[in-house]
Order: structure tokens, then C-alpha cells, then sequence
């Protein structure tokens, strides 16, 4: 991927990318951006109840219907590469090993920005786990003495993409982005999770509440650009600028 901008997206199940910034991965991958979402675990036990209710259900097809349902939405959103590490959910953990296996993907995908969870969310504790993952890794791929003689990581940007109640997650936005040109690529990646269809309205509604956030940002009614739907994300590190704007 050395040839073209990449990013990276660090999902501790496999529908979260699609609800949080599926607008961002089909928007970069337009700009000719290679995307690639790296899915912790399929969210098989916690975030699959309507399978859950079908009689003679199975944890492995639970899986396999959550892994195709990820795989649809990710064509739709123009995802280049997608890895399901199939660690398990409720709880997340990663021991040494899968940590490393993470910093793995890092070091070749070489983003020039990474996203994931909120840093704090009590009612998933895998979300927040999955970014205090993405921390340490993210650390670690920056390490020289770690596997000597590879490339190592610079300084992407870690933005946490918005929790399903951001008012309980102390989740601070501080950038806003512009989903329009593609939001009907997000939405029909959103169709395709059927396991959790009662959040395909909640999260449009989200689009639409943080378009007008844009709008308001971005000059409001003297001459802001007149998004009508956009993601919010809240960056980790500082950002090193030129000129302020």
C-alpha cells in the first residue's frame, strides 16, 4: 500500500465500522484513499440477539451471518481490505500474541490516520477496550527495538468515532466531517446488517444531527456549506500545523 494513502480502522466488532464511520471509509476510499478495517471479533454473543432468537441457532453460524453481513457492507462502502480477527466479544481480549498479530497490520498498512472507539463506554466495555488496544499498539508499532529493521510507525492521528450515547461517554467531538457525496453508500451498508436493524434509523438520524453540526461549524447561515449529513470524531493527539485557520 506504499503507493497510495492508507488509513486504518480498528473495530471491536463487526458492525461497528459501518454505524460510526462508514461515511469516512467511503468517503477517503473516493480520494483514493486504501482503507483497511481490521473487525476484533464479529460481536457474536452481545450484538446478535436478533439471530440469537431463531431457533436452533448456533454460535458458528451466529459468526458466519455477522462475517457475511460485515463483508456486503464493506463492498458497499468501497473497503479495501478487511480482517476479522475472531477473538470473541463480551468480553474483547487480546493477549500478547494478538496484540503483536495487531501491530502487524500497523506497520503494513502504515495509516496516515487510524480510528476507533470512544475512550470510555459502560455499557460496551469492549468498545473501550478495543481503543485502549489501539493505544497500545499503536505505541508499539512505533517501538525500533520492536522486530529491529522493520519500518516503523510515525505519528497517525487516532480519532474516536461517536458512541451509540455520547452524552454518557464524556465524548467530545472536535472535528466534523462531510458525509454527503456518500451517504448512500453508508446507508446501504447499514442495510446490510440485518442482525441489528433497529439502529438503521438511530444512526441516520446521527448523520443528519451532526450535518447540522457541520453547517453550524462551517459558517452557518453566513455562509457554511450546507452538509446534510457528516461524522463526528474526537482526536487523541495534538495536530501539528503551519497555519492556523
Amino acid at each position: 500500500m506504499a503507493d497510495k494513502k492508507t488509513a486504518l480502522v480498528i473495530s471491536a466488532h463487526s458492525a461497528d465500522f459501518v454505524w460510526r464511520c462508514g461515511g469516512a471509509i467511503a468517503l477517503h476510499e473516493e480520494k483514493g484513499y486504501a482503507v483497511t478495517v481490521v473487525c476484533l471479533s464479529y460481536g457474536e454473543r452481545g450484538e446478535s440477539g436478533k439471530l440469537w432468537k431463531e431457533d436452533g441457532m448456533t454460535l458458528e453460524a451466529v459468526k458466519a451471518a455477522r462475517r457475511k453481513e460485515a463483508e456486503n457492507a464493506a463492498a458497499a462502502l468501497g473497503v479495501s481490505d478487511l480482517q476479522f480477527f475472531d477473538l470473541g466479544d463480551y468480553p474483547l481480549e487480546l493477549d500478547r500474541e494478538a496484540k503483536f498479530r495487531l501491530v502487524d497490520v500497523i506497520r503494513k498498512v502504515q495509516p496516515a490516520f487510524m480510528m476507533s472507539h470512544s475512550h470510555y463506554d459502560p455499557y460496551n466495555t469492549d468498545h473501550m477496550y478495543a481503543t485502549k488496544i489501539a493505544v497500545e499498539c499503536r505505541m508499539i508499532a512505533q517501538a525500533w527495538g520492536h522486530k529491529p529493521g522493520e519500518k516503523v510507525l510515525g505519528a497517525p492521528q487516532l480519532y474516536l468515532f461517536e458512541p451509540h450515547q455520547s452524552e454518557q461517554m464524556g465524548w467530545k467531538p472536535d472535528v466534523f466531517l462531510d458525509i454527503t457525496p456518500v451517504w448512500e453508500k453508508k446507508r446501504a451498508a447499514i442495510e446490510c446488517m440485518t442482525g441489528q436493524e433497529h439502529l438503521w434509523h438511530f444512526y441516520t438520524n446521527v448523520a443528519e444531527n451532526r450535518g447540522n453540526h457541520f453547517r453550524r461549524n462551517s459558517g452557518g447561515q453566513a455562509g457554511g456549506r450546507n452538509a446534510r449529513y457528516a461524522e463526528g470524531f474526537q482526536s487523541v493527539y495534538p495536530r501539528t500545523v503551519d497555519e492556523l485557520s
